[in-house]
This record gives C-alpha cells, sequence and structure tokens, in this order.
C-alpha cells in the first residue's frame, strides 16, 4: 500500500485529503457517519470574531453540475469555536486548520492572535467584503492581499498561515504572490467563483442574497488551471480544491502542482466522499507502482 503521508510547512498529515471550510462544519456530524480521524485533516467552518446568523434564506441552490451558496459566514463565533469545538478536535487528533473570515483588516489579526498556538494551521478566507474599502473583497486586489496576509503573519508567531485566493481576480497568480510577499506559509486555492442561478417562472434569483459562490464538479478544470500557474509562480507550498468528487480528480490536482487537496461539495452528494477518495487515490497508486503519494506532485510533463 502506498504511503500517502505529506506534511505542510513542518504539519505532517496521514493523508492529503482534506475537509475544505464550510462542508463539513467542525466535524462533529460526520463523525456520527464514520470516525473522522481518518482523514488527513478539517479546515473549520468560517469563524468570525462575533457569532453570525448568516444570509436569509433560501440560501443553496443547485444548476448543472455545480451548487451555489450563499450562506453567509452563520458561525458561532471564535470564542466559542477554542472553548467547545476545538477541544472535540483535538481529542479525535485530527489536524485543525482554523478558516477565519473577517469585516476588517483588524478583524484578522485580532483572531489570528487569538488563534495562535491552538490550532495545527490558519487559513484566511479573504473573499469577504471589507467594510473599510467600500465592501471589496480583500482577496481582489493583489495589493489588498499582500497587506492582510502580513497583518495575519504578524499575529502568528506559533501557527502556520494559509491564504485561500479568491478565483474572482484579474490573475490569481499575481495575488498568489503578493500573499507570498506578505508572509503565507502556505496558499490555498480556489475558492468559489461568483454565480447566479434565475428561477424562470417567478423571474427572480433562487438565492435570496441574488449571487453565491460557485463549486462542484462543473468547476474543476477552471480550478486545476489556477492551481498549475500557482505552483509554478511561488515558492510556497499550494493545496488545490474545486469540484473534486473522486481520487483521481485529486491525484490530478496533485499532479498540477498541489501538495494536497481540500474536498467540500462532494460531502454533500456523498457523505462518505472523503473516505472513499482516500481510498481511491489508494488504488490508484498501487495499480501504477507509485509507493509514495508525494512523488506525483508537479509531475505534469
Amino acid at each position: 500500500m502506498a504511503d500517502l503521508r505529506v506534511e505542510i510547512c513542518g504539519v505532517k498529515f496521514n493523508n492529503p485529503v482534506i475537509a475544505a471550510s464550510g462542508t463539513y462544519g467542525f466535524g462533529r456530524e460526520y463523525n456520527e457517519l464514520y470516525d473522522i480521524s481518518v482523514i488527513g485533516g478539517i479546515s473549520t467552518k468560517g469563524v468570525t470574531l462575533e457569532p453570525r446568523l448568516g444570509n436569509p434564506v433560501p440560501r443553496i441552490a443547485e444548476s448543472s453540475s455545480v451548487i451555489l451558496n450563499a450562506v453567509g459566514l452563520q458561525n458561532p463565533g471564535v470564542d466559542h469555536f477554542i472553548k467547545y469545538d476545538l477541544p472535540f478536535l483535538r481529542e479525535k487528533g485530527v489536524v485543525t486548520i482554523a478558516n477565519v473570515a473577517g469585516s476588517t483588516l483588524e478583524d484578522y489579526g485580532h483572531m489570528c492572535k487569538k488563534l495562535d498556538g491552538l490550532v495545527d494551521m490558519v487559513e484566511l478566507n479573504i473573499s469577504c467584503p471589507n467594510v473599510k474599502a467600500g465592501g471589496m473583497a480583500l482577496g481582489i486586489k493583489p495589493e489588498n492581499v499582500e497587506e492582510v496576509s502580513r497583518v495575519a503573519k504578524r499575529e502568528l508567531k506559533k501557527t502556520p498561515l494559509i491564504v485561500k485566493l479568491s478565483p474572482n481576480v484579474e490573475s490569481i497568480a499575481v495575488n498568489a504572490m503578493a500573499a507570498e510577499m506578505g508572509g503565507a506559509d502556505c496558499l490555498s486555492l480556489v475558492n468559489t467563483f461568483t454565480g447566479m442561478v434565475i428561477d424562470i417562472e417567478k423571474r427572480a434569483p433562487v438565492i435570496a442574497n441574488r449571487t453565491g459562490g460557485v463549486s462542484g464538479a462543473g468547476i474543476k478544470p477552471i480550478a486545476v488551471r489556477m492551481v498549475y500557474e500557482v505552483a509554478r509562480s511561488v515558492a510556497i507550498p499550494v493545496i488545490g480544491m474545486g469540484g473534486i468528487m473522486t481520487g483521481e480528480d485529486a491525484i490530478e490536482f496533485m499532479m498540477a502542482g498541489a501538495v494536497a487537496v481540500q474536498v467540500g461539495t462532494a460531502n454533500f452528494t456523498d457523505p462518505y466522499a472523503m473516505p472513499r477518495i482516500i481510498s481511491e487515490m489508494s488504488d490508484w497508486l498501487d495499480r501504477h507502482g507509485i509507493d509514495n503519494v508525494n512523488e506525483i506532485i508537479n509531475t505534469v510533463k
């Protein structure tokens, strides 16, 4: 059986398959179905400084090979996470990546300071509207990406920083380099694309927020291309995501340059998706006589 272990910024993962933020909660529900310690790690539901109720319903819509969501970062807040959810994840022994979101640079700094040394890694969700920039997401302009990365890194003395990149930009490679210049230890991509679904009988958007983040199998080719571009633009590790439904999909991302992957929407269509994907990756490696999963990283000819 192939060795699936990977290491990212000094953090050791049993395998490269990580639950993507917002699709796995804090792991409790999935642990009722299987022992979540079998997966590589969990990027938690996005947490904010204060509890949030999220957007009005309906917040999720389906389209061909994709789903749209505008949940609005509903979460119990970072203090609740530290007190109630983090001990559960620590008890399970699963690598814990705290996904954090904010409305200002100060929000990110405060949360990183609270989480430093408590979690294995911190992942910045920089696709949220920045209230001090007229509602523009911090992840759009490279100068803002660099600034928020620098603010977060300044507060993280013990914990590696992942910056999660938005695909809704002019050049994701330029933004990746900006995050690296700001001090990011690792990058994850892609976050969701912006889209809309319209109910043609009502002549109105299906989602109350009108637009939402597009994820699922339909975005995979674009996500693979972006991972390929970014992996060749920076010297820091890249975690790939976007439409991964099978072990073969995960291997494709790793061949494009990702050192690990995150699985999101697949968890909604198949609650056992992650253990299955891990098994499928192992089987593929065995069939091809590959002893270690790290051998396939960045091997596109």
